[in-house]
């Protein structure tokens, strides 16, 4: 678990390594500029003391969360909090909440609603259907938590971050000797039944798990270590067959049963 003196994302995100962080910080090399192709909840970026980081990732609507938020701090903060007060913590609002951010083009608005969802939807998951719809139903909680001193940390250590809008193999490609590389991809499923993937419109395809292996060892020649998250099955453990493994179990949190949230087994892969 991590310690209580690590810095807490201001979003609730499935796969957080908030509580991992600490098995993170050790394993992570040395290095001028952190890159983070799948930024997800920004633990790491928190809890990391590099000189520059290059956040991205393919979700729009996270990627202008976290560029709103860099730029405007405090006052973007105080706009986003009123979307926290009673009236909005209905059924009813919330879902013309969401029919209006699936249709808005007001990139600021966009943005507080995105940090509405998460923090009013159900298990703070984020999710999309075929058509980039975002559908996570509401999650019917009695006073959700308004993450204004996360949100201000946030802000102040964003000012040594760029934030991108690219997918992972463009993201990696930018990388030069002197940056380290932290990738947490969306899980390989450890069953086909949980096969969840859809945190921005797409998912994470079988293709795409071998294909971010594929440019870890690419950078690895180029003298740019790579560090990967994942399950640990017998697909991850093939993928990473050349690469150090440390294996590990960590307790599931979100999940749509309760009685499911056990140990769930995984591993990280550094490329070095």
């Amino acid at each position: 678990m991590a310690k209580s003196s690590n810095t807490k994302p201001f979003l609730k995100w499935a796969g957080n390594k908030y509580r991992i962080i600490d098995r993170i910080q050790r394993l992570l090399p040395k290095g001028e500029r952190l890159l983070e192709p799948f930024i997800g909840s920004g633990a790491v970026f928190l809890n990391t003391d590099y000189d520059r980081y290059l956040l991205t990732d393919n979700n729009p609507d996270l990627i202008n969360l976290y560029q709103l938020l860099k730029d405007e701090g405090q006052d973007f903060i105080h706009y986003c909090k009123r979307f926290f007060g009673d009236r909005y913590n209905t059924e009813d609002c919330y879902y013309k909440r969401r029919t209006e951010f699936n249709k808005t083009k007001n990139i600021r608005r966009k943005a507080a609603l995105f940090l509405y969802f998460n923090r009013h939807g159900y298990n703070g998951l984020c999710r999309y259907n075929k058509k980039g719809g975002f559908n996570v139903p509401f999650g019917r909680y009695k006073r959700p938590y308004f993450p204004a001193k996360e949100m201000l940390a946030f802000h102040q250590k964003a000012q040594h971050a760029e934030f991108c809008l690219i997918d992972f193999s463009h993201s990696m490609q930018q990388a030069q000797k002197g940056d380290v590389i932290y990738c947490d991809p969306p899980y390989y499923p450890l069953t086909p039944s949980s096969n969840f993937t859809a945190y921005s419109p797409g998912g994470f395809s079988e293709n795409q798990q071998r294909q971010l292996a594929e440019i870890a060892r690419d950078c690895r020649q180029r003298d740019i270590p790579v560090l990967i998250s994942n399950h640990n099955t017998s697909f991850t453990l093939e993928v990473y067959n050349d690469a150090k493994l440390e294996h590990f179990k960590v307790r599931r949190y979100i999940s749509c049963n309760g009685n499911k949230r056990g140990q769930a087994g995984e591993l990280l892969a550094l490329f070095a």
